[in-house]
């Protein structure tokens, strides 16, 4: 289709104001016969123009009433990020310059009043970020209810960054007759569920050259070892010299690394993070459009939707987590029919990750190196030889340019020049080599010795001796390198080594007349390869009968598998497998005095000690059945010298006397009677008490020193009125 067909006057005028001889494939397709009026679910690549397109597909409901004079917004649009959204707006102002609509924006970061102002002077055209319009839309700032077209761009990474909510609220806002358009580089499922929810019989357009991604990108990656990563950005862009490239990390930490490192190195470069305030953002893009910076380091997050001229150079520092994300990322480069280079840094524990990652987005990349040093160096010659600096020089400088030539010469001038060029740049970094991606490292192929000479080292697995620590010895003091050294068989109590017969006389030069190997250790050269037993290491044998198969017995059932040990054939195998237990030692029957039953056994005596002794404590005598206790003595309490012992009577009885014969026998205490608690010692409530046995002899004096050898003092005479009940002299009355 021509360029003014089925496009308004102005907008054609813009168009043609701006360059444009054709529209892009997605553009013609929101175009199409048949679309005009319907709302469209329109899936298209990034940076194939979509905001033009929508831009021209929402013109008929804007341009049915006059734009000049609208107060309420007539479309709606609404992007993921700040960048974007005013990206937007100056595409949009751009093409509706001619039919005087207002285009506001509601972007997060940007002074709340300024935009509320802007939307009161009346805004046909509102581009908005969605946290930012919904508040808006609650504190009735933004007014819907005139809307005719909603637009959604970039639908699928609003759904990722978690605007669903958001949008699901703007929407409702707006009027249900209103005409509803979504762009989106994928269609998943969410946008499915969205578009039928809020959509009335949508479209599904599909941009011509959809199914081939980004004609205009030529796809690379790299293989570079992980401590080359870095280097390897660097040397990628020396070797490019992009006006205007972008590294994408993931982290904001890697951010901040990337951003010093290359501001170390002489990289004119800024940062997009979302650790950024708006202001700086801002400024750091007007950087890049203004030539000051000609490298952008940033997040998925924070470049998503940034348009930059003559961006040309995109490289993946860090691989994206899904083939939606790598396609996002390197549509920043070849827009509007230019061309781009999107790299990826690929490390070796990244290559099947990679290889997923261009399956999915259904892209080939070019795998090789990564640019060496003298690739860049020359990339730097080639440049230099081609500058335009090397043009005739003008009239003011041929003076100057005959005075250096007539002062230094020409290979002078020529050297400083080069000097120049180079000065201003970084050097180029050395790179490690690597094998290709996905093949194993090599190895160099071991083969043996043509002629060897072994020795002998007196020290083996008795002395802790291990091949790891002997290695680097034999290399140290031998003056040899390990690829000179064969087998090294370490046994018992020596350790055979094998050394090439060529290398073997400097071996045993620089060890000396002694072979001396270090402090107490000399080698013993051996005349022939030594013969060698292979027996298995000494240990104990354990004599254990062979586990049966679990497929041959069947397993008993559980009833079987209690049953005695005999039945139970691990217990079976493991009484068989331990050893025999001695039988218990029995006592010797002679060494034993045997006593006669009938006699009994006499009970013994406490000797009294004397004064100031401690006595013997008797042992108590087993009374036997049926055998009537004696009764116990024990001196009264706090009783004075001379007074006879209180005789307690055998068997207890209450404090009236022996009642034994008005009430039957006690029984014996058999143990804690149920519902009993413990009351004091010996006695329980609801029980009977605990039967004690008398003790017999008199209680046993005091310890030497204690204080129980201090005399009992007298006992005072109650009878006195003039002594207290506790013992002491009354006080005298006051009557008396």
């Amino acid at each position: 289709m021509t360029l003014i067909d089925g496009i308004a006057a102005p907008l054609a005028a813009a168009l043609a104001a701006k360059g444009y001889e054709t529209l892009t494939p997605v553009q013609e397709a929101a175009l199409a016969e048949g679309c005009e009026g319907r709302d469209l679910l329109v899936s298209a690549q990034t940076g194939s123009g979509k905001t033009v397109a929508f831009g021209l597909a929402i013109a008929p409901e804007l341009l049915a009433e006059g734009l000049e004079l609208a107060v309420a917004p007539r479309a709606l649009i609404v992007a993921p990020t700040r960048e974007l959204a005013l990206q937007v707006r100056r595409e949009l102002e751009w093409l509706y310059a001619g039919t005087g609509a207002r285009v506001a924006s509601c972007v997060g970061g940007m002074d709340y009043r300024t935009e509320k102002r802007a939307l009161e002077r009346g805004a046909a055209i509102v581009v908005g970020t969605p946290g930012r319009l919904r508040d808006h839309i609650e504190r009735r700032s933004l007014d819907l209810s005139a809307l005719r077209a909603a637009v959604l761009d970039e639908a699928d990474e609003m759904l990722d960054l978690g605007f669903q909510e958001d949008l699901e609220f703007i929407l409702a806002a707006a009027p249900a007759d209103r005409r509803t358009l979504m762009f989106s580089a994928t269609v998943p499922r969410s946008i499915e569920k969205l578009a039928q929810d809020y959509q009335r019989d949508a479209l599904r357009v599909i941009a011509r050259g959809e199914a081939r991604q980004h004609g205009d990108i030529e796809y690379r990656a790299i293989s570079v070892a992980l401590r080359d990563r870095e280097n390897a950005v660097l040397n990628l862009l020396r070797l490019h010299e992009a006006r205007v490239a972008i590294v994408f990390c993931k982290t904001r930490a890697a951010v901040s690394h990337l951003l010093a490192r290359m501001g170390n190195r002489g990289f004119q470069v800024v940062a997009l993070s979302g650790e950024l305030s708006q202001q700086e953002r801002s400024h750091a893009l007007q950087a890049l459009r203004d030539g000051r910076a000609r490298v952008c380091i940033a997040t998925d997050v924070a470049a998503r939707g940034i348009d930059l001229p003559g961006l040309d150079l995109v490289v993946h520092f860090d691989l994206p987590s899904n083939s939606e994300t790598l396609l996002h990322r390197s549509g920043r480069t070849g827009r509007a029919g230019q061309k781009g280079v999107s790299v990826l840094v690929v490390t070796p524990s990244d290559y099947r990750k990679a290889q997923r990652l261009l399956a999915g987005a259904k892209v080939t990349a070019d795998w090789g190196k990564p640019p060496s040093a003298d690739e860049v160096r020359a990339a730097d010659d080639a440049r230099l030889m081609e500058n335009e600096a090397f043009g005739a020089p003008d009239e003011d400088e041929a003076d100057m340019v005959a005075a250096l030539l007539a002062r230094h010469g020409a290979e002078a001038v020529a050297a400083a020049a080069l000097r120049l060029w180079r000065a201003g740049r970084s050097a180029p970094e050395e790179l490690h080599d690597i094998p290709a991606p996905g093949a194993p490292a090599p190895r160099p192929a071991r083969t043996g010795f043509a002629e060897s000479v072994w020795f002998a080292i007196p020290v083996g697995r008795s002395g802790r001796a291990e091949a790891r620590w002997l290695l680097p010895k034999l290399c140290e003091h031998g003056g040899i390198t390990k690829d000179a050294i064969g087998a090294i068989r370490v046994q018992e109590d020596e350790t055979f080594v094998q050394i090439d017969a060529s290398a073997a006389a400097g071996f045993t030069a620089a060890l000396g007349p002694d072979l001396a190997l270090d402090e107490g250790l000399s080698l013993r050269r051996l005349p022939a390869e030594p013969v060698l037993e292979r027996n298995p290491r000494p240990g104990p044998e354990r004599d254990r009968k062979p586990r049966a198969p679990r497929g041959d017995t069947p397993r008993p059932p559980r009833r079987e598998r209690d049953g005695p040990t005999e039945e139970r054939p691990a217990r079976r195998m493991r009484d068989e497998a331990m050893p025999e237990r001695p039988a218990p030692r029995q006592p010797r029957v002679d060494a034993v005095a045997e006593r006669p039953a009938e006699a009994p056994r006499p009970a013994r005596v406490a000797t009294p000690a004397p004064d100031g002794e401690a006595g013997h404590k008797p042992r108590k005598p087993r009374a036997k059945p049926g055998a009537e206790r004696p009764a116990r003595v024990e001196p009264a309490r706090n009783a004075a010298p001379g007074d006879k012992p209180f005789r307690r009577p055998a068997d207890r009885g209450d404090s009236a006397g022996d009642r034994s014969g008005d009430r039957p026998a006690r029984k014996p205490f058999a143990g804690k009677p149920s519902g009993g608690k413990p009351v004091g010692k010996g006695g329980f409530s609801g029980g009977q008490a605990r039967p004690t046995r008398p003790k017999v002899g008199p209680k046993p004096g005091p310890k030497p020193g204690s204080r129980g050898t201090r005399p009992a003092p007298a006992r005072p005479d109650f009878s006195d009125p003039g002594v207290s009940l506790r013992g002491r002299p009354r006080p005298p009355s006051r009557k008396g």
